[in-house]
């Protein structure tokens, strides 16, 4: 993996691991994203958060190529992700736990990683002990409980020892011992270096999480800062609660 005086060599004019700049994705007549604009910092974890429909997971998509912004446009490393030449090796994604082959073993999906993106295989065995699925190595993924899936889904972006992480929900089905667990995981991440970009709605745990924060509200960036710039001494979902609500009686407001 790549140090983050590595990684500014092609992060781009901005410093930024990841930009958005103007991007809007509309659907027939609703703009599911609208004119979103923010940077993430390398080395980094941020919030993503807003309430369902706020465009979160949308903008995820675009992000990763698996949806056509209408307008505007957004990078990894300076570049799009159609762009970037092997790029498990260079973002680690989660967008959906229930990806995986449930008549096969963890061990088995993994594997099916590695051969498309020309990983060696032995990446598999470090992952599943990462995130703790040595012991259901060789079980069924249909027989796995939501948290195991979830944890499932981290190994299967940590294959190509990646320096960006894109997680969407990774807590959800996690147990409070799990939520712990991934907690301290992306916190260990981060001092190594990583860049982690992390949609959530579970904002008390987000809190003890995040350094940075960008909200969403009805696809419109409505904040966005360090977790103290935004939080300014109340809880990150007091915070949220005021800002949703301010957002909510000034409809044109935006903002950073």
């Amino acid at each position: 993996m790549a140090t983050q005086t590595e990684q500014g060599a092609t992060l781009g004019n901005s410093g930024a691991a990841i930009s958005f700049v103007k991007l809007t994705k509309q659907y027939r007549t609703q703009k599911a994203v609208n004119d979103l604009s923010f940077d993430v910092a390398p080395g980094r974890i941020t919030g993503l958060i807003g309430p369902n429909g706020a465009g979160k997971s949308t903008a995820l998509r675009c992000l990763l190529g698996l949806a056509t912004p209408t307008s505007g446009e957004a990078k990894i490393l300076g570049a799009h992700y159609s762009e970037l030449h092997n790029p498990m090796s260079r973002i680690g994604a989660v967008l959906d736990s229930r990806a995986f082959n449930g008549g096969l073993t963890a061990r088995q999906n993994l594997l099916v990683l590695t051969a498309a993106a020309g990983i060696d295989d032995s990446r598999v065995a470090e992952v599943l002990a990462q995130v703790d699925l040595t012991a259901a190595a060789n079980k069924r993924v249909k027989g796995f409980s939501l948290g195991m899936k979830q944890r499932l889904s981290l190994a299967g972006a940590l294959l190509g020892n990646p320096e960006i992480l894109i997680l969407d929900e990774p807590a959800n089905g996690l147990d409070p011992i799990g939520i712990a667990w991934l907690r301290g995981f992306l916190r260990e991440l981060a001092v190594e270096g990583r860049t982690i970009l992390v949609s959530s709605h579970q904002l008390a745990e987000l809190e003890h999480t995040i350094d940075d924060v960008v909200i969403l509200h009805q696809g419109t960036l409505i904040a966005a800062g360090t977790k103290a710039e935004i939080t300014q001494g109340r809880s990150l979902e007091e915070a949220f609660l005021a800002l949703t609500l301010a957002a909510n009686a000034n409809p044109g407001l935006g903002g950073n």
